[in-house]
């Protein structure tokens, strides 16, 4: 597959910010001309990674999110990364309803989300050393 654009964003783990983040990933993919849905998909699994970012990884303190995003002729590959805490048990997260912060009424759906909306879901993480969202979406195919 060959790269038609890309780019990297680093942006402050303040959460304002989750709405910066999905607005400009919106608007990057637009180039491929996708459907209302997908932009609406891309943007809810955007929001989902970025915002686990902040109040997981970061738990409140200073730090950077990284955010890549590249196209392909049909298709987007979005990254989110956090140099955070990481997660202890990536496939425990991965369950409806864990959530690690109940007491900030958390859903404990971030990842089901990400993998309901996006065709691919991969996460990476270390304990004390963040957490890389690896997310994938193929845009133009009509899903029955």
């Amino acid at each position: 597959m060959e790269i038609m654009n890309e780019f990297k964003l680093e942006f402050l783990s303040k959460s304002n910010n989750e709405a910066f983040a999905r607005v400009v990933a919106a608007a990057f993919v637009s180039q491929l001309d996708p459907t209302l849905e997908e932009i609406a998909d891309i943007k809810t699994a955007v929001s989902e990674a970025v915002t686990n970012a902040i109040i997981h990884g970061y738990e409140g303190n200073k730090g950077m999110v990284k955010m890549s995003c590249t196209l392909y002729e049909s298709s987007v590959d979005i990254v989110i990364m956090d140099e955070g805490r990481g997660i202890e048990d990536v496939e425990k997260a991965r369950q409806p309803l864990f959530t690690s912060k109940p007491d900030l009424e958390r859903s404990g759906m971030g990842f089901t989300i990400m993998e309901n909306f996006m065709d691919k879901l991969e996460i990476i993480s270390e304990n004390g050393k963040g957490t890389t969202v690896k997310m994938s979406k193929t845009l133009g195919i009509q899903k029955k």
